[in-house]
């Protein structure tokens, strides 16, 4: 199952509570007020973890409450302050208000955003003493924790997104050139969920997404792959897997890209890359087609694995690549 939106609620810690106390101690008469502070709420925190892939992992926790801080004490003593909740959420959440306005985007590793702040600690009557009154019995309550209701959507972190119609192969393609395994098929929507896959290449990776098939009038609401149109956003590159054997191969491209336009103009201007898919039936006609509309094609078969490594490395030349190394993540252009 897959995940990629939920709703939660977050309450914060109250602060502890200031408190009244006069200093007591032999032959020190009139020792004055000594009232400490009360500790800091605890705050809650959504924090990125690297090892959720879906908000899934979240658990079935709806609710997320810290706990608050102590009061004061004698001897201008304050209370301790509330550990933080800390909130695992899968890299690439986007946390919105119930109005819709997006609060952040969590798109780093390890990556936090405190969605509610603890309350602050109340004052103990030391801070309340004046030269015309010197014994005050004032002190103040914690603040109280913020409530806060948060919508959270998933958008996936993929270097490639591949985008075509069921049954053209993607699902094939994925198992091909990558780590990933999505189920596969010979009948449309086998996968009814996006799949990631990482791909190794000249010593790095980088990680392609398998969306669901798209059809036409997706951008509208038809077929499966709406709601999945969103997690191709987030893709540096976009690949195109189009079914070589079919009649309109050409068309199905001019139709998915018209498709992505119509959903998100930026869409369209992504840098893109076409798989003819399924060459090991013959597909003739569709290359030839292609070539008409001077759109560079890569012939490939899932079946046999005719042409997936131009596919990889046409690919690894495309995306700009992360590597993990021991001082931590750098960045190098591919």
């Amino acid at each position: 199952m897959f995940l990629d939106e939920k709703t939660i609620e977050v309450r914060s810690g109250k602060g502890g509570d200031g408190i009244c106390s006069f200093h007591r101690e032999k032959f020190v008469p009139l020792g004055g007020p000594d009232g400490g502070d009360g500790g800091r709420g605890g705050h809650v925190i959504l924090q990125v973890n690297e090892q959720y892939s879906t908000l899934l992992d979240m658990g079935n926790t709806h609710l997320y409450k810290a706990e608050s801080g102590k009061p004061g004490g004698a001897k201008r003593c304050t209370g301790l302050s509330a550990d933080d909740l800390i909130v695992n959420v899968p890299r690439g959440t986007i946390v919105k208000d119930a109005e819709g306005r997006i609060l952040a985007d969590l798109t780093e590793p390890g990556q936090r955003w405190i969605a509610a702040k603890g309350g602050k600690g109340g004052m103990g009557n030391q801070h309340f003493a004046t030269p015309s009154l010197q014994a005050p019995r004032k002190c103040t309550p914690g603040e109280k924790g913020e409530v806060r209701e948060l919508f959270l959507e998933l958008k996936l972190m993929a270097d490639v997104g591949l985008v075509g119609f069921p049954n053209a192969g993607k699902s094939s393609l994925v198992n091909k050139i990558s780590s990933g395994r999505p189920k596969v098929g010979d009948y449309p929507f086998t996968t009814l969920e996006p799949v990631l896959g990482i791909v190794q290449m000249n010593g790095h990776s980088f990680v392609v997404a398998d969306i669901p098939g798209l059809l036409e009038g997706a951008s509208e609401g038809k077929g499966l792959g709406h709601q999945f149109l969103k997690h191709i956003e987030r893709t540096h590159t976009l690949l195109f897997v189009i079914d070589g054997f079919a009649e309109n191969a050409y068309e199905q491209f001019t139709i998915l890209k018209d498709e992505l336009k119509a959903f998100h103009p930026k869409l369209a201007e992504k840098p893109y890359l076409i798989a003819l898919n399924k060459c090991d039936l013959g597909i003739d006609a569709a290359i030839k087609e292609f070539k008409k509309h001077r759109q560079k094609v890569i012939i490939t078969s899932a079946v046999t694995g005719e042409g997936c490594h131009d596919l990889q490395q046409a690919l690894d030349d495309a995306v700009p690549h992360v590597q993990k190394k021991k001082s931590g993540w750098t960045k190098k252009n591919g």
